[in-house]
């Protein structure tokens, strides 16, 4: 992996070295996410269905083989994560986030995250990120993106049927509450198969958010 770590330069002024993310709240730790993940994200780029234009433009002509291997250099990373975002929201919006997150609103057909990512929210190979080490624009930035339908994925496209029942609150909530959680004890994704998934997503998911 030598050689990827010289060849992967281009994503460190984004992404930080290794992936570990940088200060940037809008670009994301890549470091330690499943390689499946990964892997889709790069080629929903490539072929616009994710869009950001640096990221379309530097893929546009890279082959599955080669986009394989960028993803599996940077789930193999195992960086320190950032320090936790301060909370600056009430302790009323914090409890929301984090009863959605380990609970979820089940009259609302929100399932809690950790019944997808993780009771450490590490993820879960081979497609679902874990979600911490974000910063909370991040994370907000997405859930919105799955809300209104400007970020997608192959079905069954679970994230944007969970986000479509989260209102501007829920997102708040959520977003404050996980940027603020700390590194996990072990932030290897779960095994596939270590958590049965909502009825709405049928099987397992290719994406969440990134």
């Amino acid at each position: 992996m030598q050689d990827m770590a010289e060849r992967v330069q281009a994503c460190t002024p984004c992404h930080g070295a290794q992936g570990k993310g940088t200060t940037d709240p809008y670009f994301p730790r890549l470091a330690g996410k499943p390689s499946g993940y990964l892997y889709n994200q790069l080629l929903a780029f490539r072929s616009g269905r994710r869009k950001y234009p640096p990221m379309n433009y530097l893929l546009q002509f890279l082959p599955d083989p080669y986009l394989k291997q960028i993803a599996d250099y940077f789930a193999q990373q195992r960086p320190s994560f950032p320090e936790p975002d301060p909370i600056e929201v009430s302790d009323a919006i914090k409890e929301h986030g984090r009863i959605l997150a380990t609970a979820g609103d089940l009259d609302r057909g929100i399932p809690a995250c950790v019944s997808c990512h993780g009771s450490s929210l590490a993820g879960q190979e081979p497609g679902i990120p874990g979600l911490l080490g974000l910063k909370a624009n991040y994370l907000s930035a997405q859930l919105g993106g799955w809300r209104y339908g400007t970020r997608t994925a192959l079905a069954p496209d679970c994230m944007q049927i969970v986000a479509g029942h989260l209102t501007e609150n829920d997102v708040r909530a959520l977003a404050a509450w996980l940027s603020s959680r700390p590194a996990p004890e072990d932030p290897t994704p779960a095994a596939a198969g270590s958590f049965a998934l909502p009825l709405e997503c049928g099987s397992q998911p290719s994406e969440g958010p990134r």
